[in-house]
């Protein structure tokens, strides 16, 4: 990898962690509140329960939609392994979780295609 990329890398990497900390502690003050059950239902209906929360939870399935479409897309034109991970992280972490955390993986064949085909000579 060059600089950028290794800078970009985990500078992905880094919001793939932020990503996978800020929604579970959201979770966790939720179960807290509501039950360690998790109601999916409660859950779905109040981040639909005003104008905002129902602007930012639309907004969230259609832009996660397109990135998802477009990583499974990606990862299979890259010949990327392993997404099933990303998919796994997305329904059980976060979307926030699991979005950079494909941008650093890919970030990473990337830089492993460049070295196959420009080798640096010794």
């Amino acid at each position: 990898m060059n600089k950028t990329s290794t800078i970009i890398g985990w500078f992905y990497l880094g919001l793939s962690i932020i990503g996978a900390i800020m929604p579970t502690l959201a979770n966790i003050d939720f179960m807290r509140e509501f039950g360690p059950e998790f109601d999916i239902k409660l859950f779905i209906d109040m981040a639909n329960s005003n104008p905002a929360s129902q602007s930012l939870s639309r907004d969230l399935l259609i832009g996660a939609s397109a990135v998802m479409t477009w990583i499974i897309i990606e990862s299979r034109r890259l010949e990327m392994k392993r997404l099933w991970l990303i998919l796994l992280g997305t329904i059980t972490i976060s979307f926030a979780f699991s979005a950079p955390l494909f941008l650093y993986l890919r970030e990473r064949r990337l830089a492993e295609i460049n070295n196959v085909t420009n080798p640096k000579s010794v």
